[in-house]
């Protein structure tokens, strides 16, 4: 790598944005009341999914990542993980009808309370085998300002 290369590889390192993450799980009950009467839902066939309309458990699993601004965490990994938990403090969420973005919407709020000005991405999954991803970014306001 020559001078020219490395000195562009240390500006595009010196302005990386960095994150951290987290994983956590619990357990949940919630339920879908659409699906009992929603004829794409009710469907009466292979792809019938009414019986989410009906209270069910998942293991809900976490994944969480937030922006750093230096190297030296200033989010520290089990500090922050222990703190998210705690929001969770109940033994069996009661999610009520809380799709996994609801959960993730919610759960955004609490952390930009806390660690405010910063990027968060938030995956929500039932029992680890579907879920979603959303990414929460700060910049999106200030250049809409």
């Amino acid at each position: 790598m020559n001078q020219v290369e490395r000195e562009h590889a240390e500006q595009i390192q010196k302005h990386a944005k960095k994150m951290i993450w987290v994983t956590f799980f619990k357990e949940g009950i919630h339920c879908y009341p659409a699906a009992l009467t929603d004829p794409k839902l009710a469907t009466g066939d292979e792809y019938d999914v009414s019986f989410l309309g009906h209270p069910h458990r998942h293991i809900f699993h976490f994944k969480v990542w937030i922006e750093v601004f230096h190297d030296d965490r200033d989010v520290e990994f089990i500090q922050f993980k222990r703190w998210l938990e705690n929001l969770y403090s109940e033994e069996t969420l009661k999610l009520d009808y809380k799709s996994c973005e609801m959960i993730s919407d919610e759960l955004y709020i609490a952390i930009t309370c806390q660690y405010p000005q910063r990027d968060v991405w938030i995956e929500v999954s039932e029992d680890g085998e579907n879920g979603s991803f959303v990414k929460y970014k700060e910049h999106y306001l200030n250049a809409n300002q």
